[in-house]
């Protein structure tokens, strides 16, 4: 739904920044966060989906899902990954995730993962 809530989630400013630019002019409301924990401490559930890089200091983007889930919230995720391998596919598909976006995140990818996630 146009207008949600999509909370970013990269240790990487320009990526960060880059990646709200882009949903925000799809039509997305953004918030943005340095790290997993950040999302975390200040996570009051406005956020319609969480897009996450997956290599991070301290929490990784499959530990802020885990995380999520262990709170009980199912906020749709979209992991990215400058890194991707099949092992991390294969543990990716266990947690649900809504996509697993190789960087750099390709728009017309992004746009199809926040339609499915946000409907």
């Amino acid at each position: 739904m146009r207008d949600s809530l999509v909370a970013v989630v990269d240790d990487d400013a320009l990526v960060r920044d880059a990646a709200a630019s882009l949903i925000r002019s799809l039509g997305y409301r953004t918030a943005i966060y340095p790290s997993a924990d950040a999302y975390l401490d200040a996570d009051s559930g406005d956020a319609a989906c969480v897009l996450t890089d997956l290599q991070m200091p301290g929490r990784s983007g499959l530990d802020l899902r885990q995380s999520l889930r262990d709170r009980g919230s199912m906020v749709p995720v979209i992991l990215m990954t400058a890194y991707p391998t099949p092992e991390l596919r294969t543990r990716a598909a266990t947690l649900d995730l809504v996509a697993l976006l190789d960087k750099p995140v390709d728009p017309d990818l992004l746009s199809g993962a926040l339609e499915r996630a946000l409907g």
